[in-house]
């Protein structure tokens, strides 16, 4: 499989009026077939069970570098996974150069699930996503904070997990209240999902920073 073979692909399942809706919703400047997600996720099954790794790589390379809204949210799919054999630092390289191109959401959002389970796989890579809070651009401070969400969810993590916690609540106070709101969102949703696991650490945070603590949700009405 070639990206070429696979850009043909994306496009003989393309939608002229679903392609002007998504661009008029993205407002990136690049093309759009109008694949929906469910067709583009099955296609990027397909291919990964299809290619090696290396094949996997060169395919979502090129996919990412045709620009298209659709291929670049395949190529972050080809490299969506738990576990990669016999070794991932080539696909946390590839995934780690797409975030200086961040300009929208969803191709963002969808690079970070790569990004995220490389990092989960080897931690030590938070030194380098430290980095991107300094970042002169704001879709790169945002995504230190989306490849770390693995971070806000463990109920018992363990004392490694709780250093990373704390590194990362560093960077959210560095970060709150930054000029674009791209960034104070991605705040504001790395502690509202941590708030879910662990809300004390929240409230302190919070408190820490002189920030009014959040309400609790009204308790239910007692049986009658």
């Amino acid at each position: 499989m070639t990206p070429q073979e696979a850009l043909a692909a994306l496009e003989a399942r393309g939608d002229a009026a679903r392609a002007a809706a998504m661009a008029a919703r993205h407002r990136a400047p690049r093309r759009y077939l109008g694949v929906a997600g469910p067709q583009i996720a099955e296609l990027a099954g397909l291919w990964r069970a299809q290619t090696d790794l290396a094949g996997r790589i060169a395919l979502a390379a090129g996919l990412w570098d045709s620009n298209v809204h659709e291929a670049r949210i395949a190529a972050a799919r080809l490299l969506t996974q738990a576990r990669i054999r016999p070794d991932d630092e080539a696909v946390w390289r590839l995934v780690a150069s797409w975030v200086p191109q961040f300009d929208e959401a969803a191709i963002a959002d969808h690079a970070a699930q790569a990004g995220s389970r490389r990092l989960v796989a080897d931690p030590r890579r938070l030194e380098a996503v430290e980095g991107w809070v300094g970042s002169a651009h704001p879709w790169t401070r945002r995504a230190a904070l989306t490849f770390t969400l693995p971070w806000t969810k463990g109920r018992h993590p363990k004392p490694a997990d709780i250093a990373a916690r704390e590194r990362i609540l560093g960077w959210c106070a560095r970060l709150a209240t930054d000029a674009e709101p791209v960034v104070r969102r991605a705040v504001a949703e790395w502690l509202r999902i941590l708030s879910r696991h662990d809300p004390e650490r929240v409230r302190a945070w919070r408190a820490d920073r002189g920030e009014p603590p959040t309400p609790r949700p009204p308790a239910g009405r007692p049986r009658s």
